[in-house]
């Protein structure tokens, strides 16, 4: 059989500051020969996330680092295009996380099959897939109740986007924040925000408290920052805080200084707890019932930006810290 060639995304050098396209290289393979319990998949979308841009420092992470030479990993949905495993055949659609790539070979235990009868299939990277898990494990960990006020930062991106969506469908007060006056119409007409404000547009303290003066009971935090001094100020007697991401943070080269009022945690008995998602994935079948029953139902929309080919990855990443997306960003391959 003839040899698959692919092309892929590797690391170059190490980031300082924001990543720039001299950080990364557009390689092309010629795959090995398939050998029995291998499956050959050709990637149909990749996922770029925040969170990669910490693995590409020198510095051990959470998660393990990428390697200069070597191609970046992320979340993607496939075809299988050919198997020597039992349990695949050619045609299934799974998912991995061997994205930045256009083909790849791998084990079955590294493959999860999904169903063709969800549209777009890169639902799967986003309402459906990781990003979704994460906004609904946020929502449960900081226990939000029907009645609520939540207040979610960096709203109009994957994870805000889904975050405030299912905050709603649990009956909850949801207000947003966001870089653009574009994002924030989105948040409100397409999510269903109740209230949603642009963080350039002024403080953001006076703005919160403009659309919450009774105070709000929930954080989800993507972005760190004035966001989360903020918060803190305004959140009532026993609130809790989701720590999510800090996406202010990602690319400084520099420690950033913390909030001037973290003792507003001792003096509101306030939770804060960080969030990781990975704790989170022997709940993902409970997960997948309820969002993909609202996906289904039309309640739960994926809402993502979409860039064609694996040539406008790198600028699709780089695009993230410079708020290019609203929703999940993917990359059709």
């Amino acid at each position: 059989m003839a040899q698959t060639t692919s092309r892929e995304i590797q690391l170059a050098s190490r980031p300082t500051g924001i990543p720039i396209a001299a950080n990364f290289k557009l390689v092309k393979t010629t795959l090995a020969p398939l050998k029995d319990q291998e499956v050959l998949v050709r990637n149909l979308f990749m996922s770029v996330d925040p969170y990669m841009r910490g693995r590409m420092n020198e510095a051990k992470s959470y998660v393990p680092r990428f390697e200069i030479g070597k191609p970046l990993e992320g979340g993607a949905v496939g075809e299988v295009v050919e198997s020597r495993a039992p349990g695949f055949k050619q045609g299934d659609i799974v998912v991995s996380s061997f994205g930045w790539r256009e083909f790849f070979i791998a084990a079955p235990q590294e493959l999860q099959p999904v169903g063709s009868d969800i549209h777009p299939l890169s639902a799967y990277l986003g309402a459906l897939g990781m990003t979704g898990l994460t906004a609904w494990a946020g929502l449960n960990q900081g226990e939000l109740q029907w009645g609520e006020t939540i207040y979610i930062s960096g709203a109009a991106g994957a994870v805000g986007s889904v975050a405030g969506q299912l905050a709603k469908l649990r009956g909850s007060r949801v207000i947003g924040s966001a870089g653009s006056a574009e994002k924030v119409a989105f948040l409100r007409e397409e999510c269903g925000y109740d209230a949603a404000f642009n963080y350039k547009d002024g403080p953001v303290l006076d703005q919160l408290k403009q659309l919450a003066p009774d105070g709000i009971d929930v954080y989800f935090d993507n972005v760190g920052g004035e966001s989360l001094e903020a918060a803190l100020a305004t959140l009532r007697l026993h609130g809790r805080i989701i720590a999510c991401g800090c996406i202010t943070g990602y690319n400084a080269e520099h420690p950033l200084p913390g909030p001037t009022n973290l003792f507003n945690i001792t003096t509101k008995r306030l939770t804060m707890k960080g969030l990781m998602v990975f704790d989170w994935l022997d709940r993902q079948a409970r997960f997948l019932e309820e969002a993909g029953g609202y996906f289904k139902a039309g309640k739960l929309k994926h809402q993502e930006t979409v860039v064609e080919g694996i040539d406008l990855a790198v600028p699709a990443f780089i695009g993230l810290f410079q708020g290019q997306n609203v929703g999940k960003m993917v990359v059709k391959l």
